[in-house]
This record gives structure tokens, C-alpha cells and sequence, in this order.
């Protein structure tokens, strides 16, 4: 009964995850039969050169390779070097470099017997993915704008209807307030962060294509996000933004002779889209790796008998749906929480001069209006 029970879980597990535990055991293990954990995490969280097949770890669906070497552009499948065959195309052959090489994991070019690193613009996993959320966030778009177009003002249903609940609940409790006349400006910008980072992030839970890259928790993906709102902080802000960094408004001795504060200012411009980047990418990649481990633990412990193995299994599916269920509430999270710092960010950024009034109050002047018409809030 219990050999019983075990294999039913461990074939709900098989379901779950993209790979199966003969497959893992044989394909991750050392010469002592045991199982490599640190191999299998990473080559689960990190890129390729090909998408896995669902529910098979061993067979990838083949994705273009795209390089620019010392023999000029060669373009072709993935499958070509899978599971360590070399490409010979002319003089040069190509492969993926192994666990000796520099380039570990990477395609690479032999001439004379030397290898080299090409310029690589392959359609890896992730590039594919990215294009894939791209489509996706498009979509969303263009169906609520088309829906209006018909409908006016009639309420939309269904997907449509939850898309649109997601724009005003983000524009209506987090740009609006915050950035005030200015926000129909970053609207677009910030949305649309949050819908990409939401549709990674969901898109990366589910384990068969077109799901299962680990987008979010590629630092690189974060980076170049965080960068973008970097640029819309800094490069469109106010003079009242850059003078309050260069030369905020503190006492002379911490702005003259040493430049205290005006250090500190800057730095924190730099800072700002560090935590951006980091927040996002630990907590996206944390989640995708205890719920890995938790799974390994099942063939970790396999060795050591049904009873164990049993217990094991049992513990490690039910934390691991658990875990699941978790990210899919911290998939909307970050991305709620990197749109709402990007806002305040963006605030920072447009901060205008405040006029002072003799009764202490002070009032904040817009483009629109001028110094005189502007009236004073309570």
C-alpha cells in the first residue's frame, strides 16, 4: 500500500514539474549515484538554447542560433548541437562549450582547434518568452481599447472585464494619487510594467510551453526595467529635482566645503534602481527555487526506503503546492510593488518648487498655473 501511494505521488509530481525522477536521477547524478540538486536549480532557473517538452526533461523544442563569429553570421537550429553534437558548417564547428570551458553552456566556434566566443543573438528561452509576454501585454491592450470602441462605456465581462479592473485599480490607488496632472503622462509607461512583470511572472509558474521561463528571476530582465524608470526619473526631471541633489536645501556646512549631502543625494539616485532591480529579482528567484528543492527532497530521500520516501513525497507535494499558490499571489505583489516605486520614483523626479505664504502654508505650482492665481491649500 505504501509502494502504492508513492508511486501515485510520485507521478503527480511528474505531472507538476518538467522533468520525472528516473530522468533526474540518471541524467544529475554523480558516479556515486547521487543526485546532483545544484546542477538541476540552476539549469531550471537559468537560459537555453531550447524549450523543454512538456512532462519529457530530455527532449527541447529547437530554438534559433544566431551568431556572428571570426567566419562571419551563421543561423541554424539548436538541435543541431543538443546533448553535445558539433555543427560543422564549412571550416568552422560549432558547439555548446562543456563544464571545462570558460563559456560553459554557451555556443561557441572552433577554428584550428581553438575555440572562441562568437557575438550570439539567439532566440534563446528567455528571448522567446519575452516576446511571447510582449504579445501578451499587447493583447490586453488592444482588447480593452477595442471593447470601448464598440461598447462606450459599458462595463466589459470575462478576461477583458479583469484586465480592466487591473488598469483602474493600479492607475486609480497608485499613479493618479501620486503624480496628480502629470500621471496621463507616465500612464502608459508604468501599466505597462505592470502587466509585463504580472504576465512573468504567472507565465513562469506554469511548467509547460509557453510557460516556465524564469524571467523575473534573470537579474539581467530586472536590470534593463529598473533602468527604464532610471531614465524616466532622471532624464525628465524638473529643475526643482536637480537642484534638490545638487544643492538640497540643508545647512551650508553639510553642502560647503564638503559636499555632504550632495554625495548622498546622488548616490541615492544610483540606489534607487538597485533596490528595484534586487527586490524584484530575489524574491521571483527565491520562490522558483524552494519549490524546486522541495521537490528534490523526494528523490533525495527516495534511497532511504518507502516509508521515508512516502512521508517525504507527501510533505514536499503539499508544501509545494503551497508554495505554488503562494507565488501566484507574490506574482502580483512585484509586480504591484515595482510599479508603485517606480511611480514614486517618477514623482521624485517631477517634484516642483513649493511658494511659501506668510501664514506658513505653501502651495505647489503647476504648469498651468502661475505663481498669482495660484491658490493656497488648508
Amino acid at each position: 500500500m505504501k509502494k502504492t501511494a508513492l508511486i501515485i505521488l510520485t507521478a503527480v509530481i511528474s505531472m507538476i514539474f518538467p522533468w520525472k525522477a528516473g530522468a533526474t536521477a540518471s541524467s544529475e547524478s554523480h558516479d556515486d549515484g547521487k543526485i546532483d540538486a545544484k546542477a538541476i536549480i540552476f539549469e531550471h532557473l537559468g537560459d537555453a538554447y531550447g524549450w523543454e517538452v512538456p512532462f519529457n526533461h530530455h527532449k527541447r523544442i529547437p530554438l534559433p542560433i544566431i551568431v556572428w563569429g571570426e567566419s562571419g553570421l551563421h543561423v541554424f537550429s539548436s538541435s543541431r548541437v543538443a546533448d553535445g553534437k558539433e555543427y560543422v558548417d564549412g571550416d568552422v564547428t560549432f558547439k555548446i562549450a562543456g563544464e571545462e570551458s570558460d563559456h560553459k553552456g554557451k555556443v561557441v566556434e572552433i577554428i584550428d582547434g581553438k575555440e572562441y566566443k562568437p557575438w550570439d543573438f539567439s532566440i534563446t528561452k528567455n528571448v522567446l518568452a519575452v516576446f511571447i509576454t510582449v504579445l501578451l501585454v499587447a493583447w490586453s491592450v488592444i482588447a480593452v481599447a477595442r471593447w470601448h470602441r464598440k461598447m462606450g462605456y459599458k462595463a466589459p465581462r470575462k478576461m477583458v472585464g479583469a484586465i480592466e479592473s487591473l488598469i483602474t485599480f493600479v492607475y486609480d490607488g497608485v499613479i493618479k494619487p501620486t503624480l496628480k496632472d502629470r500621471a496621463p503622462k507616465f500612464a502608459p509607461y508604468l501599466l505597462t510594467v505592470f502587466f509585463f512583470i504580472l504576465y512573468m511572472n504567472l507565465l513562469g509558474l506554469i511548467v509547460v510551453f509557453p510557460g516556465g521561463a524564469n524571467l523575473t528571476g534573470n537579474i539581467a530582465v530586472t536590470l534593463v526595467l529598473a533602468l527604464f524608470t532610471f531614465i524616466l526619473t532622471n532624464f525628465i526631471g524638473t529643475k526643482h529635482y536637480w537642484k534638490e541633489i545638487l544643492w538640497p536645501d540643508v545647512p551650508l556646512w553639510l553642502k560647503f566645503p564638503i559636499p555632504i549631502m550632495p554625495i548622498i543625494e546622488i548616490f541615492g539616485v544610483f540606489t534607487k534602481p538597485a533596490a528595484l532591480t534586487v527586490r524584484l529579482f530575489a524574491n521571483m528567484l527565491g520562490g522558483h527555487m524552494i519549490v524546486i528543492v522541495l521537490t528534490l527532497l523526494i528523490f533525495i530521500f527516495a534511497t532511504m526506503g518507502a516509508a521515508v520516501a512516502g512521508a517525504t513525497t507527501l510533505v514536499s507535494v503539499l508544501f509545494s503546492i503551497f508554495m505554488l499558490l503562494i507565488d501566484v499571489l507574490v506574482s502580483f505583489i512585484q509586480a504591484y510593488v515595482f510599479t508603485m516605486l517606480s511611480t514614486l520614483f517618477i514623482s521624485f523626479g517631477q517634484e516642483r518648487p513649493h511658494h511659501h505664504h506668510a501664514d506658513g502654508n505653501s502651495q505647489e505650482t503647476s504648469q498651468s498655473e502661475s505663481p498669482a492665481v495660484a491658490q493656497p491649500t488648508n
